[in-house]
């Protein structure tokens, strides 16, 4: 007999996929001759750090770059772009599509010390990086007031 531990997360995450499928909400790609839904999905990233910058990769497979927007706002990265169906022949029959399609977004706050006017991205092989570099923190210096 395999043991496997409860996850109270795996539950909700039966439930709901159990009540999408049954309320319609979420056409699972490649059901019957419908087009796959636009559905919402988030790209994985992985974030790491060097003495020089942050790294940020996400994957983004069959993800144009003219398709991705980066944008920095009040100390928040912004990654968002469009994965889109791209439909083949007429003739060809689709049996099975697993791929999430549609508009994503990941959001990321930064640490202080990015230097935002030279953060860069570079996209090949289906993985967007986006390169922060650190910049010095001004320590504050305390500043002694007499009282008189």
């Amino acid at each position: 007999m395999t043991l496997v531990s409860w996850s109270p997360f795996r539950e909700f995450e039966d439930l709901f996929s159990r009540y999408n499928r049954l309320s319609g909400n979420r056409l699972l790609p490649g059901e019957g001759k419908r087009e796959p839904a636009v559905a919402d999905w988030r790209p994985a990233a992985d974030i790491s750090e060097s003495g020089k910058e942050y790294v940020i990769k996400a994957e983004l497979p069959a993800v144009k770059k003219e398709d991705v927007d980066v944008t920095v706002h009040d100390g928040v990265i912004t990654i968002k772009g469009e994965r889109r169906f791209e439909k083949s022949d007429e003739d060809e029959k689709q049996h099975r599509v697993e791929s999430f399609y549609g508009s994503f977004s990941r959001s990321f706050s930064l640490p202080a010390d990015v230097d935002e006017s030279a953060i860069s991205a570079e996209s090949k092989d289906g993985v967007l990086q986006v390169h922060l570099p650190k910049t010095e923190v001004v320590q504050p210096k305390p500043i002694e007031i007499k009282v008189s």
